[in-house]
């Protein structure tokens, strides 16, 4: 199946990022550009392509722990005679930066074999196996240099045959994913239910259908019968109905 190399980082955001890369590659450092500018949580290391998913759930569950922090970086210093390199300092969000790379590299986890050359030490480097000369200028033109940010999650890079390295997924922290909103509580509408409409009415507009039992007269056909006459009170002339029968 074969192997890959990966390394897991927190990105330097914009402008930062450009300037340091640009500065790096100015001092002679051929790999500037193949190389985003980084603080390393887990240095080069090669895996098994088949553990790629499981390496990913691994670092998505190291995300879903942390929490977005301040990040600050200022002056430059060096690893010199130990190492060749140069770097900006982090001197805000160091222990952060400590606390994520361990359990970037649990024991536990698909990278728990990742031993480490030298202690951890959180840096952005910008110089890296040149010669001393132009070390000594890296160190000395950054001197001033400073940035601020939130570091809201970290990232997983792969290196090309080429060389470079290129962005493969970003984690970002649990507390800085956008939030689904609840469903307000108490207002929850219920549909009303249907109000039965009255019977159909029969065609004189006087009784509900159904109404006369099935085969019996209907309304039009029942006989209509006069309403008797009111009796005649003291005073009350009479009608012409009334004359007649008298």
């Amino acid at each position: 199946m074969g192997t890959v190399t990966l390394g897991v980082s927190i990105a330097v955001p914009e402008p930062y990022g450009s300037l340091l890369q640009d500065c790096r590659a100015a001092f002679g450092d051929t790999a500037a550009h193949g190389i985003p500018t980084h603080v390393t949580l887990l240095p080069p290391t090669q895996v098994d392509s088949g553990d790629r998913d499981a390496i990913e759930e691994h670092l998505a569950s190291v995300a879903e722990s942390g929490r977005a922090f301040p990040m600050r970086l200022c002056g430059t210093d060096t690893f010199r005679p130990m190492s060749p390199v140069v770097f900006v300092q982090v001197v805000e969000g160091g222990s952060a930066c400590g606390w994520l790379q361990e359990r970037v590299r649990d024991e536990d986890g698909p990278l728990g074999t990742r031993e480490l050359t030298f202690p951890y030490h959180p840096h952005v480097t910008v110089a890296h196996g040149i010669d001393e000369e132009a070390m000594d200028r890296a160190h000395a033109d950054l001197a001033d240099f400073e940035a601020t940010w939130t570091v809201s999650g970290f990232a997983l890079y792969e290196q090309g045959e080429d060389g470079v390295w290129r962005l493969q997924r970003h984690f970002l922290f649990a507390d800085q994913r956008p939030r689904t909103p609840l469903p307000q509580q108490g207002h929850e509408h219920i549909p009303a239910a249907p109000v039965p409409l009255p019977p159909t009415m029969s065609a004189l507009g006087t009784s509900p259908a159904g109404a006369i039992p099935h085969g019996g007269p209907s309304v039009v056909d029942m006989p209509v019968r006069p309403l008797p006459a009111p009796p005649l009170g003291p005073g009350t002339p009479p009608t012409a109905g009334a004359l007649r029968r008298g």
